[in-house]
């Protein structure tokens, strides 16, 4: 049977845009309702392992393109549920590049000053914390120790993690079960739900469609827990505005996929992808230099073999973040650990003889697991990614019970991208490398091509309406009352790990979402309090509004 109901806003997702949209929608007196593809899980349900229709395959979504593989959240709370909790601020260069358009990237409105004060309202509602070498990983401070050796600094990450609560049990990708980790589960949601909000997990959108009076009706299906290719029912939400957050390699299929009945899309719409220029090396470590590096001689057992525990990346050397290199050679290098699986598949043999990805050697290069270091590199890229026509249905064929489908997404790499990888593949193996600490290769892109765990930049914000799909509020141009908040909105790769500023930027769009549903008769407000409450009674609303020219 299909359901028809009615709100003043809908938003479609969860992670960092869909939440905060929720929130401060919320708070502020409109009636919101949240559709998320994927399903609600709790600390009780995140399982450290990865077998079919656990935590992992349940909450993660891995669609195959031509090109570019994307890895991400499928679950109420997003990518929050799923990442590492490291939150770095853009540099400030970021926002002046100019990309493969010659221009500007960014809109004009927008800098690094700009976004700092939505950097902090966002540190203040997680919390973001600094982070120090005592709590460091012990991957991290040897990643620390080795950039040092080889003459390059090396700084602990800012995290959204509770250090007391941390077990370092290095299990945090697939969903922390102590509540270490400040995911989206613990702040922006059950604030947005205390306010009012209905969230609505397994409901994945199709369309949107335009009502005679200028709203929106959005279509979705059923979805089921156990078989997301099974969806055994329909409805429809009637709403004011739209709120657009599924992820940036959904949220253009949705929109393409709606054209037929909307009209035209900008023509950035499922155009310049960025994968933040992610690339990714292992480096296999010689244990008797690890041992003289770290001062262990005559220290008992393995100087290392500490490959799976800790917290996912908790150090990076930021020495090739200087906005006075060009373009293309700036890249940020951070310790990571990314878990069994398809990690170990694509690692390939340093110095091989034969098959580098596969074969005997890389059975006995798989021997030594735990002796690895992953160095993540995110560097800039040319946003030459574009989704073709979109599937009948979702954003992937999915060709399995959870997480695994293929996609549109065509990804042909540039030769800026091409250098930018090979002078930050140098980099890596001569800091790993250096006294025979390590032998480094990275990773193969025979398999799957090149793979992110950030997709950026499908519908982004621009000041050209050539080659941005929003203006600088986050409206889809030529279809007022339907915005964009994730992560597609992102104008391209910021050389560091994104999720701080997809969040900066969605507190950014809040005031001109709370505008538009003022235009269309709701009573709303904007300038609640952080969600965390911590500071309301120090800061209220009237006063952030105000600071901010709201």
């Amino acid at each position: 049977m299909s359901a028809r109901e009615q709100t003043d806003a809908l938003v479609i997702g969860s992670g960092f845009g869909g939440a905060i949209a929720a929130y401060h929608l919320a708070a502020g007196g409109a009636r919101v309702v949240v559709l998320e593809r994927g399903p609600w899980l709790s600390a009780d349900e995140f399982q450290h392992d990865f077998r079919l229709g656990t935590s992992s395959t349940r909450a993660f979504e891995f669609v195959v393109g031509d090109g570019m593989s994307v890895l991400s959240g499928n679950c109420v709370g997003g990518g929050s549920v799923v990442y590492f909790a490291a939150m770095p601020r853009a540099p400030r260069f970021v926002f002046e590049r100019r990309g493969g358009i010659n221009r500007r990237m960014w809109p004009k409105a927008i800098d690094r000053d700009a976004l700092d004060p939505w950097y902090d309202r966002v540190a203040e509602a997680l919390p973001i914390t600094p982070s120090d070498w005592n709590t460091a990983s012990y991957a991290g401070g040897l990643w620390g120790a080795a950039c040092a050796a080889a003459g390059h600094t090396a700084n602990p990450l800012p995290s959204a993690i509770d250090e007391e609560l941390c077990t370092n049990c290095n299990w945090m990708m697939a969903g922390c079960r102590f509540d270490a980790k400040r995911s989206l589960l613990l702040n922006y949601l059950p604030a947005a739900q205390a306010h009012g909000a209905r969230i609505r997990p397994l409901h994945e959108v199709q369309k949107i469609t335009r009502l005679d009076d200028g709203s929106y009706r959005v279509h979705y299906d059923i979805v089921d827990e156990a078989d997301y290719r099974v969806h055994p029912d329909t409805g429809t939400i009637d709403a004011k505005i739209v709120v657009v957050a599924a992820g940036a390699a959904a949220t253009p299929v949705i929109l393409q996929r709606s054209e037929a009945d909307l009209g035209p899309m900008p023509h950035g719409v499922g155009r310049y992808f960025s994968g933040n220029g992610e690339r990714l090396n292992t480096a296999v470590l010689d244990d008797d230099r690890v041992r003289a590096l770290l001062g262990l001689e005559g220290q008992p057992g393995p100087a290392f073999q500490a490959n799976q525990i800790g917290k996912g990346p908790t150090v990076a050397t930021w020495d090739y973040l200087d906005g006075s290199r060009p373009e293309y050679e700036r890249y940020s290098l951070e310790q990571l650990y990314f878990p069994p699986g398809l990690g170990t598949i694509l690692a390939q043999v340093p110095d091989a003889k034969g098959p580098s990805w596969f074969g005997r050697e890389k059975k006995e290069l798989l021997k030594k697991w735990q002796s690895w270091m992953t160095i993540f590199t995110m560097s800039e890229d040319d946003n030459e990614g574009v989704f073709g026509p979109p599937p009948e249905t979702g954003n992937s064929d999915r060709i399995s019970q959870q997480m695994l489908g293929l996609g549109t997404l065509a990804y042909d790499p540039t030769p800026n991208t091409l250098h930018g990888w090979e002078l930050s593949d140098a980099s890596v193996r001569a800091i790993l490398e250096h006294d025979g600490l390590a032998r480094v290769m990275p990773w193969t892109n025979d398999v799957v091509g090149a793979y992110t765990v950030h997709p950026l930049a499908s519908c982004r914000i621009g000041d050209d309406p050539a080659t941005s799909a929003l203006d600088d509020r986050h409206e889809l141009r030529g279809h007022p009352g339907i915005f964009v908040t994730d992560s597609s909105a992102v104008p391209g790769a910021l050389t560091v790990n994104p999720a701080f500023t997809v969040a900066a930027l969605a507190e950014r769009a809040m005031p001109g979402l709370v505008k538009a549903l003022k235009d269309r008769g709701v009573s709303v407000a904007y300038g609640a309090p952080s969600p965390d409450g911590e500071t309301a009674g120090r800061r209220g609303s009237a006063a952030f509004a105000a600071a901010l020219g709201a």
